[in-house]
């Protein structure tokens, strides 16, 4: 009777984690001359900051690079409020005052979009992480990955 050997080796499996689905969210101003698109993970995570501007506007950030966004209307409706050391470019719509989006101080080569501006339909879910704002320098660093 012949005997069967069977070899076993180990294998290592490796396990790829899928990329976050992007899709492809609108928005813009209340009045919806400032409109743009941005590239995005349909479960989206934000930061609600605690700084006395962004407390008082109720901004959500949504850090992205700036080759995910894009402007598609409104540029000359556009105004820019800048303080303190200039680096963050904060645009408002001259129009009806919302600030869509602006150029962050955190991530002057990204775009910050505050996310209660992005239109119905392509949001399945929104989590929202605190950050300090309030101590700014101390925290800014750990942003600094979301506009890669």
């Amino acid at each position: 009777m012949a005997t069967e050997t069977t070899k076993v080796t180990a294998t290592t499996a490796v396990v790829v984690a899928e990329p976050a689905s992007i899709v492809i969210h609108r928005g813009g101003c209340h009045c919806r001359r400032v409109r743009f698109e941005v590239d995005a993970p349909a479960a989206l995570t934000v930061q609600d900051c605690n700084c006395s501007l962004c407390r008082m506007s109720g901004f959500w950030h949504l850090i992205v690079p700036a080759s995910r966004f894009r402007l598609l209307s409104g540029a000359d409706d556009l105004v820019e409020y800048t303080f303190n050391t200039g680096v963050a470019k904060h645009r408002f719509c001259r129009v009806c005052g919302i600030k869509s989006f602006y150029i962050p101080r955190s991530n002057p080569e990204g775009v910050d979009i505050n996310a209660r501006c992005l239109d119905d339909g392509t949001v399945e879910s929104l989590t929202i992480e605190p950050f300090d704002g309030q101590n700014w320098e101390s925290n800014a660093g750990s942003l600094a990955h979301l506009s890669l």
